[in-house]
């Protein structure tokens, strides 16, 4: 049976550097989107599929694999949200992460990849009590 679900939106709770996301099953398939910064665009995609964690089986991962556009760096945001998606939702999902600010130093990263964690969470947090979980 799919899960059938509205879609679920979240933002970072501080304003600078705001980060953005949006997910919706399509079938048993999850995708989302995160975006924020000046010039939101789609820089990288991650498809992650549930697995048994090879350290405990009984703990559930996942695996994704990941495509950027030349000159982007949002693998690492793609990467990070599909496969923890995947895993605690036991579902396959893909996200895309486009998230742009001009001349951003390493501290200003820092607080980006850090919002991009809270946005995954909140995520999460609301799927769950929707109900979209197994």
């Amino acid at each position: 049976m799919s899960r059938h679900l509205n879609r679920i939106t979240a933002r970072t709770a501080e304003d600078d550097y705001l980060v953005e996301a949006e997910a919706v099953y399509l079938g048993d398939d999850l995708l989302v989107y995160i975006w924020g910064g000046e010039r939101p665009h789609i820089g990288a995609v991650a498809a992650a599929t549930p697995r048994p964690s090879l350290a405990d089986p009984e703990q559930r991962s996942a695996t994704a694999s990941v495509l950027s556009y030349l000159g982007h760096k949002e693998d690492r945001v793609a990467q990070y949200a599909a496969e923890t998606i995947a895993a605690a939702l036991d579902t396959q999902a893909v996200v895309t992460a486009g998230i742009h600010w001009d001349d951003l130093g390493p501290e200003a990263i820092d607080i980006i990849l850090s919002r991009c964690r809270e946005i995954v969470d909140k995520l999460l947090a609301e799927l769950q009590k929707e109900g979209a979980t197994p």
